[in-house]
C-alpha cells in the first residue's frame, strides 16, 4: 500500500501524495493507502487497473478489495489486515487477485507504516507488484542468476538480484521497482541502487533467509542512507 515516504522518517506522512509515474513507466508498480480509523482506502490508477476498474470509476473499500482476493487466499488477508488493524506493523504478502473479468493476476505487495505529523501510525502505506505473466520467468532468473550476485559490477544490476530473490520477481519487475522508489524519493536510480545492495548485504543471519519484512523496511527506507557510508 503506497504513498511517498516521509523524508525524515522513512514512512508515509498523511500530507504527502506519490507522484504519477513518469512517462514510459511500466503500469506493473502501484500504490495503496489504508487509513486505521475511518477504514479508508486510496489507490493508484495503476492499482485500480490491476482490479479491473478505469481510473476515479470507483472508490476502494474493505469490502471491494478483499472482494477481489482469490477465494483460496481470501481468509489468510483477512487475518493479516485485522494483525495489521491491531499491531500497526509493516508487512509484506504475495497472493492472488480477480479482476473484474474474472482474471486471476498475481500480486506482491509489500505495506509500510503511515504517520502523521505527530509520528502516531495512522495507516499502512505500501505498493503493489503484478508478477502476471512473469512468474516462470521469475522462478527461472531466480534459480539462474542471483547465485551470482556478489561478483556483478553495477549497483543496479546487484539490487535487481537481491529483490529477485528476496521477493521472487523477474529482473524487469526488479528493475521497475527500484526505478520506481528512485522516482518516488528523488534519488538517483544508481545511488539508490547501491544502498538497497548496502543494507541487504549488510542483514544480519544465522545462514537462513532472514523475515521478509527485515528487508521490506530496508528497501522503503533506503533513501534515507543514501550518501551517509
Amino acid at each position: 500500500m503506497s504513498g511517498r515516504p516521509d523524508e525524515r522518517r522513512g514512512e508515509s506522512s498523511r500530507g504527502s501524495g506519490p507522484r504519477p509515474p513518469e512517462p514510459g513507466s511500466l503500469s506493473r508498480i502501484g500504490w495503496v493507502r489504508y487509513f486505521f480509523a475511518d477504514d479508508r482506502w486510496e489507490w493508484s490508477d495503476e492499482v485500480a487497473r490491476m482490479h479491473g476498474y478505469e481510473p476515479g470509476s470507483v472508490t476502494p473499500t474493505t469490502e471491494l478489495v478483499l472482494s477481489h482476493k482469490h477465494p483460496e487466499d481470501r481468509d489468510e488477508l483477512l487475518e493479516l489486515l485485522q494483525r495489521i488493524r491491531h499491531n500497526r506493523e509493516p508487512f509484506s504478502t504475495r497472493h492472488r487477485i480477480r479482476d473484474t473479468e474474472g482474471r486471476t493476476h498475481h500480486v506482491v505487495v509489500v505495506g509500510n507504516q503511515m504517520r502523521d505529523d505527530a509520528g502516531e501510525v495512522i495507516g499502512s502505506d505500501g505498493f503493489y507488484i503484478d508478477m502476471t505473466g512473469d512468474l516462470r520467468s521469475a522462478q527461472e532468473q531466480v534459480s539462474n542468476e542471483v547465485e551470482d550476485i556478489a561478483a556483478r559490477r553495477s549497483p543496479i544490476d546487484q539490487a535487481k538480484g537481491m529483490l529477485m530473490m528476496v521477493y521472487s520477481i523477474s529482473a524487469d519487475a526488479a528493475f521497475d521497482l527500484l526505478r520506481w522508489r528512485s522516482q518516488e524519493t528523488n534519488v538517483k536510480l544508481r545511488d539508490l541502487a547501491q544502498q538497497v545492495a548496502t543494507d541487504f548485504q549488510g542483514v544480519a543471519h544465522d545462514g537462513a533467509m532472514p523475515d521478509r519484512s527485515v528487508y521490506d523496511g530496508l528497501l522503503m527506507t533506503a533513501h534515507l542512507r543514501v550518501g551517509q557510508g
